[in-house]
């Protein structure tokens, strides 16, 4: 048995369709095979028809599954808009659809595909997604594990450190003290300190992983580190979850101590974190730019089941800005985020180590730039005096 429903779209919206939805009676559908017993649960659909993943509230359908054209949200004032590049004001260079791959996967062994990319943007520029990183560099240590299923497992820091035999700290000044960082990254990181590479994460994207970074230096010393939400859908800042375009998020957690085990230095809002990439835009009249601000705020954020025609915002890194001397006034501060919004409280790489990240007197928070979800590449600062 099958149900017909006919609905003819308002002239104003510049197109007139007679949709038909078909519920059959077959086993892979939830309806009834009874006229009088129809158990299909219908959801509202809103139509997309400038596929910027935004639906029309004026335009709407009945249907158990999503039909194609149509999307779970209202939040489109103007269907017609397919936030063409002509209507972007800010800095940024701008890039469209997915990028060509380069590197099909950094780390073979991870649960998702950490490839790398390029892109074109309209400005003829070429974008390295989501970053350009050092993971291959040799001369660029990894980070010693303080929780990684690849690597070492450990139930506590005291641990970790008494495996570590020394090897692994790294100079910035030779009569400095030895400072020990505990880090937590989602996903990925490079540290310098004071313009010196002094670890970089072994595990690029998944699974979650945390690590212990030593190095010997002496006060004041500026900490610089590049982060990097990883992506699946190189140039679409997304990945393949629940559908196949979620945006994810970042996050990231550190807390550093001198030799005498006191803390020094914990992520907090007193950082300054900037904001390089940005994606997925779907709209590119949403972005703004307030100083040095660089804000996707009124950005949707909503997962798609189609995202190849979004756009990615790119401005260059300054070619400094991982030294001492690099002036970061400017820049915006940290934005802090709780444990729930990054969800690490089911992650052994943070809840085995709570006592150094939630230290009821240092408690360290979770940093970003303003967009945590849409935001993939930050650089963030500190300089312990």
């Amino acid at each position: 048995m099958k149900t017909i429903k006919q609905i003819k779209i308002n002239k104003t919206n510049k197109f007139t369709m007679i949709l038909v939805l078909l519920c059959v009676s077959i086993t892979q559908t939830n309806c009834s095979s009874s006229e009088d017993d129809i158990s299909c649960t219908e959801y509202t659909w809103y139509a997309d028809a400038d596929e910027d993943g935004l639906g029309n509230p004026d335009v709407s359908i009945s249907s158990c599954a999503q039909p194609d054209g149509y999307v779970d949200n209202s939040t489109d004032g103007d269907d017609t808009d397919d936030g063409t590049s002509s209507t972007y004001t800010g800095t940024a260079s701008v890039t469209q659809g997915l990028a060509t791959t380069t590197t099909a996967n950094l780390f073979p062994n991870g649960i998702r595909v950490a490839g790398l990319g390029t892109i074109t943007a309209t400005d003829n520029t070429v974008w390295t997604v989501p970053a350009d990183v050092n993971y291959t560099d040799s001369a660029f240590p990894f980070a010693s594990d303080l929780y990684n299923t690849y690597g070492n497992t450990y139930n506590t820091a005291a641990d970790a450190l008494n495996a570590l035999d020394g090897t692994d700290i790294v100079e910035v000044d030779a009569g400095g003290e030895v400072i020990t960082a505990y880090v937590f990254a989602d996903n990925y990181f490079e540290m310098y300190v004071n313009g010196v590479a002094v670890g970089k994460d072994p595990v690029p994207f998944t699974d979650f992983n945390s690590n212990i970074v030593r190095f010997r230096v002496s006060t004041p010393y500026t900490i610089a580190m590049k982060l990097v939400d990883w992506e699946e859908n190189l140039g679409l800042g997304s990945e393949d979850q629940a559908t196949a375009y979620h945006p994810g998020d970042g996050g990231m957690v550190a807390v550093f101590k001198d030799a005498s085990n006191n803390t020094v230095a914990v992520t907090g809002s007193d950082w300054k974190a900037q904001t390089f990439y940005t994606s997925p835009i779907k709209d590119l009249s949403c972005p703004t730019e307030t100083g040095t601000t660089r804000s996707s705020s009124n950005c949707n954020t909503d997962d798609s089941t189609n995202g190849t025609s979004y756009y990615g915002l790119h401005w260059a890194l300054d070619t400094d800005w991982e030294t001492e001397g690099f002036d970061d006034s400017s820049w915006p501060s940290a934005t802090t985020y709780t444990n729930t919004t990054i969800g690490v409280d089911n992650k052994a790489a943070y809840t085995n180590f709570t006592d150094i990240f939630d230290n009821n007197t240092n408690d360290a928070s979770f940093i970003w730039s303003t967009n945590v979800i849409l935001d993939n590449e930050v650089i963030v600062r500190y300089t312990v005096q």
